[in-house]
């Protein structure tokens, strides 16, 4: 096994590798976030992970450690510009005798470092401004942000006990001392304000009107937006008081949505085959899994989830269900293209179609071309300026 100086030498060269190639893919833009990058130690965050297997079949994990692969495969890995899992379930794992993990449900990561650069290039720090990160998952983007900004400048949340332990415990083996806290991040942390920026490492399905009275006047909020069945998009928000407005990146990363805003485990209950009514599809179950047409769905249809099954030996049936208002819609294939069966308080196949046709009269737009604006009163994601069309985001 190699020594600790051997592994030092050996990662110091692949950071300064790492950092060259985030740098040519226009992911790092300023020589400070470059020199964070080349400096910080990801391999004492991510000492162990897990990998997605390449085997076919039920998706599995495969764990990997220094002695399971070899210290300079390990290495490799872990500079290389990938998502590795550290948790599945909320639980923590028995390192001293990992196994494969299939079917589980990944809880917390270290997520691939050209995301984490292009997220705190965005955030636009300056020298002597204050950070509030809510999810400090691994603790990998709290160094990289202590390193820039100095550890008092930044404090960190996270919610699960086990996983902010250890991230404490390498931010200290590194040399970094943040104000590191475990709790909700909806509430941020009222002991350090004002803070000049706020960055959101997991998802939510709203900004939490606690951070708009947490953030500067002018300071930015950074943040994933999320839904229960897909993600909005990163947006960013410039603080105006009790408000704050930005735009959607063009782009959709997508985080791990916040534990305290997760589905709930039903999904809603099936309606039987005689309720409702039924009408022919503008648009077929395609427009869930489309990027564009989902992101319009997700808008649509906040509170709802969609899955497909056969019933009584036909073809797949689509069920979109609203858990929160026992709403549904079952798309069935016919002959000419799809019909809908809708009943509950929302016509949610309605809202899905409606907002699908909008985008589409607006010219099939990425996420770039919307925006939100976000109040203790309500919150909305809108297309083209703040007075367009829009929609509410779930309270």
């Amino acid at each position: 096994m190699a020594s600790e100086t051997d592994i030092e030498t050996a990662s110091a060269d692949l950071r300064h590798r790492l950092a060259r190639q985030l740098e040519k893919d226009g992911w790092l833009r300023s020589p400070q976030w470059r020199a964070a990058v080349e400096a910080v130690p990801r391999h004492t965050f991510v000492p162990r992970f897990y990998r997605e297997s390449d085997a076919p079949g039920v998706t599995t994990w495969e764990p990997v450690t220094p002695q399971s692969v070899g210290q300079e495969e390990w290495l490799r890995l872990v500079y290389s510009d990938e998502t590795w899992m550290t948790q599945f379930g909320g639980r923590d794992i028995d390192w001293a005798d990992p196994k494969p993990i299939s079917n589980a449900v990944p809880t917390s990561s270290s997520t691939l470092p050209s995301l984490v650069v292009r997220m705190l290039e965005d955030l636009d720090v300056q020298d002597g401004m204050n950070v509030l990160e809510i999810g400090t998952g691994t603790g990998y983007s709290t160094a990289l942000m202590c390193h820039r900004l100095g550890s008092e400048r930044v404090t960190s949340i996270e919610t699960d006990e086990g996983v902010a332990r250890r991230a404490r415990t390498a931010l200290s083996a590194s040399g970094y001392n943040p104000r590191l806290l475990v709790g909700d991040g909806r509430a941020g942390h009222p002991g350090g304000v004002p803070y000049d920026r706020l960055i959101a490492t997991c998802g939510f399905r709203s900004i939490p009107p606690t951070w708009l009275r947490q953030v500067a006047p002018g300071g930015v909020i950074l943040a994933t937006l999320r839904g229960w069945m897909r993600s909005l998009g990163l947006v960013k928000l410039i603080v105006a008081g009790d408000s704050a407005s930005g735009w959607f990146s063009e782009d959709d990363p997508s985080f791990m949505i916040a534990r305290q805003q997760d589905a709930p485990e039903s999904l809603g209950a099936v309606p039987a085959p005689e309720d409702g009514t039924t009408r022919r599809a503008t648009y077929g179950p395609e427009v869930l899994t489309a990027s564009g047409p989902a992101f319009m769905a997700q808008l649509a249809a906040p509170d709802a989830r969609f899955f497909s099954m056969t019933v009584d030996g036909g073809p797949d049936s689509t069920f979109v269900l609203d858990s929160v208002t026992d709403s549904f819609a079952v798309l069935d294939p016919t002959d000419s293209g799809w019909q809908v069966r809708q009943g509950g308080p929302r016509r949610l196949w309605d809202a899905v179609e409606s907002a699908v046709g909008t985008w589409e009269e607006y010219g099939s737009p990425n996420t770039a071309a919307f925006g939100a604006t976000v109040s203790r009163e309500k919150q909305v994601v809108w297309l083209g300026n703040p007075n367009g069309p829009h929609w509410p985001l779930p309270s």
